[in-house]
């Protein structure tokens, strides 16, 4: 397949960008890149693919999410805990509704549609029980990590004041599902989907399951990832039972490395950016929630201190080029500073970044023998036009509905804006079906709690 005419932003190092350019794709990977008229006659016999007014770019890696959460959007968005004393347990005061595995794949489904049309070729998924939606996510045609979750604190959440107490069978158990996780699908697909795992949080995680977490991802070699530093009531809550802030505790544990993808990181003293630098620690900047929530981390000081700093949606939401940025605005806006971090810096950040951290070191930039996973993105939008320097155009003026075609391991997504693996309309009908059934019967069955404003769950 050659892409020809194009616009080709490479997002290696150099920033090279090639104007009037043709891309090859062979099996897999990249092939070729080079002026329009060579690339022809060296191709001749290969699919051509228009590419005039498109930019061809990597694709959005998303190094921190948690797909079954889109159940909660618009709702968990405006529920943040408090940044100061008295602190309370989990990150809103409203508990997610149960869903059944068929639910739960549907409402996964529907995250793995936003992620394609953003432009989303790689993804980290943290959570529990993943299994029972892991052929799901192979299915749509992405690119995985899969990072199953343990903990072992006792009827605990994130930021929750009081003594910690062990819970010995939680740990037995989340142990057991990633070992299983990893067993029945890591390296499916010729390695599109890759299992890691996942320590909850530094307040739900004794330093011992920590030490057999870390040896465990040794003996996988596999990437490892943490909620960590991510509201100022976890913060309290490690210091209340460690004696230590949150990153001291896990360099105590053994835990930090840099094969380690913290998300957050966003409540943090210098002192634990240096210590989070010397292990080369890979940061999740998780900008649109980071802003939701109020907070945001110093990622120019985290960068400084030897972090690599990758881009993440975390909840409710699976817009990369929203995240991308919004990140550039606000560490804009921390800084003080009008001209950094660049739009290509961000573009890194959401590209070659976060491919690396999350152990994909050939891709995540457009160069001969890298993985063919690369979007095209419609230069002809009013927004978008005149596209002068088309980095800085589209990051600072992108809409995810400009992603016009995503491809993975050299095979199209979605191509002339229409998602090939999955059924689209079918699948966004029927989750929001059940998302307004799981909401309406959890508000039924729990009258104390309080209904958001403006909350709208149809007729029953």
């Amino acid at each position: 397949m050659l892409i020809h005419n194009a616009t080709i932003v490479t997002g290696d190092e150099a920033g090279s960008i090639h104007h009037g350019a043709a891309l090859v794709v062979q099996g897999r990977r990249i092939a070729a890149i080079g002026p329009t008229a060579e690339l022809l006659a060296r191709y001749p016999a290969v699919e051509r693919v228009d590419g005039r007014a498109r930019a061809v770019l990597p694709g959005f890696a998303n190094t921190h999410t948690h797909f079954p959460m889109t159940l909660a959007r618009g709702i968990y968005e405006d529920l943040s805990p408090p940044h100061s004393p008295p602190f309370s347990g989990g990150l809103a005061p409203l508990p997610l509704p149960p869903l059944g595995p068929d639910q739960r794949r549907v409402m996964v489904q529907l995250a793995a549609l936003e992620a394609i049309r953003s432009g989303t070729t790689l993804v980290l998924e943290d959570g529990v029980g993943l299994d029972s939606y892991a052929g799901a996510l192979l299915d749509s045609g992405l690119r995985y990590l899969l990072c199953e979750r343990a903990w072992d604190g006792a009827n605990a959440s994130i930021g929750q004041p009081g003594p910690f107490e062990v819970d010995p069978a939680l740990a037995e158990a989340g142990i057991a599902r990633i070992t299983g996780l990893h067993a029945r699908w890591d390296g499916k697909d010729d390695g599109r989907l890759r299992v890691g795992l996942a320590a909850w949080a530094a307040d739900l995680c004794s330093p011992e399951l920590l030490g057999r977490l870390r040896k465990l991802q040794s003996e996988l070699g596999a990437v490892a990832t943490i909620h960590l530093n991510q509201i100022w009531g976890e913060v309290a809550a490690v210091k209340g039972a460690r004696g230590v802030l949150p990153t001291e505790y896990l360099a105590r544990a053994g835990f930090l490395s840099d094969r380690l993808v913290a998300a957050h990181c966003r409540c943090m003293t210098a002192e634990e950016e240096r210590i989070l630098g010397a292990s080369r620690v890979a940061v999740a900047f998780n900008a649109a929630i980071a802003a939701r929530r109020g907070l945001s981390p110093r990622a120019a000081d985290l960068e400084r201190a030897g972090c690599l700093i990758a881009l993440g949606t975390d909840n409710m939401a699976e817009d990369m080029v929203e995240v991308m940025r919004t990140a550039l605005f606000m560490e804009r806006v921390r800084r003080q500073d009008g001209r950094r971090p660049t739009p290509e810096e961000a573009l890194t950040w959401a590209t070659r970044n976060g491919y690396r951290a999350l152990g994909v070191p050939d891709g995540g930039w457009l160069a001969p023998g890298n993985r063919a996973d690369l979007i095209m993105v419609d230069l002809r939008a009013p927004h978008l036009t005149p596209a002068l320097r088309v980095v800085s155009c589209f990051v600072h003026q992108g809409q995810a509905s400009d992603v016009e075609a995503v491809m993975v391991d050299g095979r199209w997504v979605m191509r002339d804006r229409r998602v090939l693996t999955m059924d689209e309309p079918a699948i966004v009908e029927e989750a929001d079906r059940i998302a307004r059934t799981a909401w309406r019967g959890l508000l039924e069955q729990r009258p104390d709690l309080s209904r958001p404003a403006g909350l709208d769950l149809g007729a029953p």
